[in-house]
């Protein structure tokens, strides 16, 4: 999957790039940083990914001030003369200032050398020039600048030749890659992240030197490394990410229970799949629907435990029994490796993840109303995201084979849909309650009361009795008195 051949060059032509720039520096916020920039004497330019994605034409919020000088002053100067005077959020350990106005984050900063030790990527940083400034930069793309400075205001400023990189759609770091990966290796994440959300190819240099460098992630907060895995599930063909991550050998590192996916074991002439890129093709099935990252997390995730539960059977060949269990399990593992949240998102994942087989082997075998009420049920208000993922799960080289599985699970969606209207259990509630069989009975929690709660769950899910008050307090009445108790009297 190596991604180092050259797109074909987009039309970024000289007057559309100088309308770009122009457009991009418009706002009264702007000229007003030109303004007081200009009189503190300090250069200012706008730099980096606000440049970049304004010549894309895509969004973006972030926007980084450089200016030859004092950065946080700068910034002060700014907040006192935008209307409703903004809040400044200075961190003077790195030697930058925040203001947030029109929405838009603006964090300014003077322009700067950066030195690291071998054992962290956090720099040492000195005042510089801008061509210092420029030079720190991690890749040619982001190395772009447009100044604030009224003698040629609007200008774009290019001294690594980042813009011939983008309109080849090229990923490449403006100096030695050694150099710049050693010096924070989070760029070689970011590479990749920028390759999966741009459609980008790295530069086969580039691609090779976060080869090389790759041991050097080990120095980068799991935070980090999280925020941009994140970022590249969120990308529009996230198997693009992946496979770079796989390839340069950075995710056996940081993500080693999905590396061990790879792969494929014959045995007496039968082979499985590979799961891995079996995973890779679901997680941009479930992207093509969806942009929820927890949704994503599920494709991840769904088959993370099949290395651990593949066993060979003479009879039946390649089996993973349980991986569905045991990958729910993992769920919780993997999200505190990684850093993410404990919570209903985690919660979400592991249910998806556990239930994923559900719908297909209804597909399968055959729907039955009972097999169906028990599947919304236990899917609650979570089943069209279930649904989402095990559509995508429907992969195969047999096109043949897809469309049948497609077919027999449009089949179990529209039985989903007439016994969802019929029995409304969707987030269902049960219509008898445990305090009212207590109450009922006169009696405090025992044994007795889970039986009979769980056969009015049981008899409903199965379509003994209807899904009402009625019926349910009916059967509650005849159990409990099988089981020996007794019914409180009514008070005249």
């Amino acid at each position: 999957m190596k991604n180092t051949e050259v797109q074909e060059p987009l039309p970024l032509d000289q007057a559309f790039v100088t309308t770009r720039c122009k457009e991009a520096v418009e706002s009264d916020v702007f000229r007003l940083v030109s303004e007081q920039a200009n009189e503190l004497g300090y250069p200012a330019y706008v730099i980096g990914g606000y440049v970049r994605d304004a010549i894309l034409e895509r969004g973006n919020m972030d926007i980084d001030i450089v200016c030859v000088g004092n950065g946080i002053e700068l910034a002060q100067r700014v907040a006192k003369k935008l209307k409703g005077s903004p809040t400044v959020s200075i961190f003077k350990k790195f030697g930058t200032a925040m203001i947030s106005a029109n929405e838009l984050q603006y964090e300014f900063v003077g322009a700067r050398k950066e030195s690291y030790a071998p054992d962290s990527r956090k720099p040492s940083v000195t005042e510089g020039s801008l061509e210092d400034d420029f030079a720190r930069r991690d890749f040619t793309i982001n190395a772009l600048a447009i100044s604030l400075n009224p003698k040629d205001y609007g200008t774009l400023l290019d001294p690594f030749d980042g813009l011939s990189d983008m309109a080849k759609g090229v990923i490449k770091t403006p100096k030695n890659p050694a150099s710049t990966f050693s010096d924070d290796p989070l760029r070689m994440m970011r590479a990749i992240r920028f390759a999966a959300q741009l459609d980008y190819k790295i530069e086969a240099e580039t691609l090779q030197g976060i080869t090389d460098s790759k041991d050097r992630i080990g120095i980068v907060s799991q935070e980090r490394i999280t925020e941009e895995l994140n970022k590249i599930i969120q990308s529009p063909i996230p198997s693009v990410g992946f496979g770079l991550l796989f390839d340069t050998k950075l995710l056996q590192i940081i993500f080693s229970e999905m590396a061990a996916l790879q792969g494929v074991e014959i045995r007496n002439n039968q082979a499985h799949k590979d799961n891995f890129y079996h995973t890779l093709k679901v997680l941009d099935n479930v992207a093509a629907t969806s942009d929820d990252l927890w949704l994503r997390w599920a494709a991840v995730l769904h088959d993370i435990a099949k290395p651990r539960t593949k066993k060979f059977d003479d009879e039946h060949g390649w089996t993973f029994h349980g991986h569905d269990a045991i990958g729910a399990r993992m769920t919780y593992q993997l999200f505190k490796k990684f850093k993410l949240p404990l919570n209903e998102k985690m919660k979400f994942v592991q249910k998806l993840v556990a239930m994923h087989l559900r719908p297909i082997s209804a597909a399968k075998d055959g729907v039955t109303d009972s097999g169906i009420r028990r599947l919304l049920f236990e899917a609650g208000e979570d089943i069209d995201s279930l649904m989402k993922l095990c559509r995508a799960d429907i992969t195969s080289k047999n096109d043949a084979r897809v469309k049948r599985y497609l077919s027999n699970f449009d089949k179990v969606v529209e039985r989903m849909e007439k016994v969802e209207e019929s029995d409304k259990l969707r987030n269902w509630q049960p219509p008898v309650t445990g305090e009212m069989i207590m109450d009922t009975f006169n009696v405090g929690p025992s044994r007795k009361i889970g039986i009979i709660k769980n056969l009015i769950k049981d008899s409903i899910l199965d379509g003994i009795i209807p899904n009402n008050k009625k019926a349910a307090i009916k059967l509650m009445l005849e159990k409990g008195i099988e089981l020996g108790l007794k019914p409180k009297k009514p008070k005249p």
